[in-house]
């Protein structure tokens, strides 16, 4: 149990009504998960706002409220701390906390977006491949060495982060790599934290829903770095037409990589097949089994990190030539008898969904038709889904449009404004089913042997989530069980 006044440090505190110097249980954000001495946070979200429910907080045993606005009605054996922003102060706050974590350990955090999961994954796995203590805190999966701890967000909520960084300072971790998504900086979530590093893989079309112009979502990703300290190191993908943005008011120390632009990390493909690519990474080569340009800039990124903490560059390269994708990531499943190729990948975006596509273009052998099953989520940036299949349409000689996560949204609504983004000379190859399992079933019918069939969107994902309900589902499964019916 922690003191109020001890949590408060570093904070800058408008006013404060009663004792700072209660004993505080646990912090709060949520009023359904208040219980007796608890300090609950006021904060105005996107959907509601936490200040409507501080009575009730109250009532439920909190002893401190921390928010931007006091409430008319003060409560004698209560303490209130007035603050100009409730989610800056929480995140300091929840470092406190939990005894400032991120501050034990070395923290790089990966932002951009595509490739984020994959930087961060490769990271984890190189470092515990140097046999040090490491934790992961990622889309699909948060981990502390072996131990896996499944994932609700990308970056989680301040308590949350806070709650695991020190896990795994506990358990002994040197290195924590984490995926920054842009919604955790606006949010504030990771204010508070100390980065030794930071990394940006790239930026392109995503969260206009939430973000609203592209430029407000390239400002979230820059503020990360605008808040670096001066001993971390900045580290951008040069190649990316936003990348020199990221470190125009960043104290740390830049630095940079590319596959196409001087830099001080580069990297050169030699060959990009189905069997994987050879790498020039700082003039020595390396073969590994991922594919694509996409993942070569994901090494690269990879690569420099470690450099940068210290890792020497034989050792680094050797390692980064046996790793694997992360799950979801270009995962491959291949019919025992057909040889149709199946492809899983969580390309859920306008260039990711190019990028994966064009590495199936480069990797082809001759004549495999490429069949694209793809979809885009309900209650999520509407303007990219007819730019989505414009894109399956040009790189794919057959499209079935169906369903990913409706959410609350109608899923034919959504297959219909993904439909108007097909050419009209494109329209005969577009089929559009919204159940999502008879699509595959209906793609891999549609195969001969050696096709390539791509399930875009979902990747890692077990679920689909339809009206407010997470049904299990998972590409992959789906796809092996098809494959199994076909050698019945």
């Amino acid at each position: 149990m922690k003191k109020l006044c001890d949590i408060l440090d570093g904070i800058t505190v408008l006013e404060s009504v009663g004792s700072i110097d209660v004993p505080v249980s646990s912090l709060q954000m949520d009023s359904r998960k208040i219980k007796s001495g608890d300090c609950f946070i006021a904060i105005k979200g996107t959907t509601s706002d936490g200040h409507q429910f501080i009575s009730k907080c109250i009532e439920l045993g909190a002893n401190a409220i921390v928010c931007e606005t006091l409430p008319e009605k003060i409560v004698a054996h209560v303490t209130y701390i007035h603050v100009k922003d409730s989610s800056k102060a929480l995140g300091a706050m929840a470092s406190n906390f939990y005894e400032q974590p991120s501050s034990k350990m070395k923290v790089v955090g990966v932002t951009g977006t595509n490739g984020k999961t994959s930087v961060a994954t490769l990271l984890f796995r190189l470092f515990r491949a140097l046999n040090k203590n490491v934790g992961l805190l990622s889309t699909v999966q948060n981990q502390i060495n072996e131990e896996i701890i499944p994932s609700t967000h990308t970056t989680p909520d301040a308590i949350a982060l806070n709650a695991l960084l020190k896990q795994m300072v506990d358990a002994g971790c040197e290195y924590c790599f984490m995926e920054v998504s842009s919604h955790a900086v606006d949010q504030n979530r990771i204010e508070g934290l100390k980065f030794a590093g930071a990394v940006f893989t790239n930026i392109t079309h995503d969260h206009l829903d939430y973000h609203k112009t592209f430029e407000n979502y390239l400002k979230a990703k820059k503020r990360f770095f605008d808040g670096l300290p001066p001993m971390a190191f900045a580290l951008t993908n040069v190649d990316d037409r936003n990348g020199n943005v990221m470190l125009q008011n960043t104290k740390a120390a830049k630095r940079s990589y590319a596959l196409k632009t001087p830099s001080d990390f580069k990297t050169k493909i030699i060959e990009n097949g189905v069997a994987g690519l050879q790498l020039d990474i700082d003039n020595i080569e390396m073969h590994t089994r991922l594919i694509g340009e996409f993942n070569a800039y994901n090494l690269t990124a990879v690569y420099a990190v470690a450099r940068l903490l210290d890792v020497e560059k034989l050792e680094a390269l050797t390692i980064l030539s046996s790793l694997t994708p992360p799950e979801g990531r270009f995962d491959q499943i291949i019919s025992a008898n057909e040889k149709i190729v199946g492809i899983v990948d969580y390309a859920h975006t306008p260039d990711a969904l190019k990028n994966v596509l064009q590495t199936i273009q480069a990797v082809r052998n001759g004549n495999e038709k490429v069949i694209t099953v793809v979809g885009c989520g309900g209650d999520r940036d509407a303007t990219k889904r007819p730019i989505m299949a414009e894109i399956a349409c040009k790189f794919s000689n057959q499209i079935i449009l169906t369903s990913d996560n409706p959410r609350s949204e109608d899923p034919n609504e959504i297959l219909k404004q993904m439909y108007a983004g097909v050419p009209v000379t494109d329209k005969r190859k577009v089929l559009t089913i919204s159940d999502r399992r008879e699509a595959i079933k209906t793609a891999v019918t549609l195969a001969n042997n050696t096709d390539i069939i791509l399930l875009a969107g979902k990747g890692h994902e077990k679920y689909q989530e339809v009206k407010g309900v997470k049904n299990h589902f998972d590409d992959k499964e789906e796809l092996k069980n098809i494959f199994e019916e076909m050698r019945k």
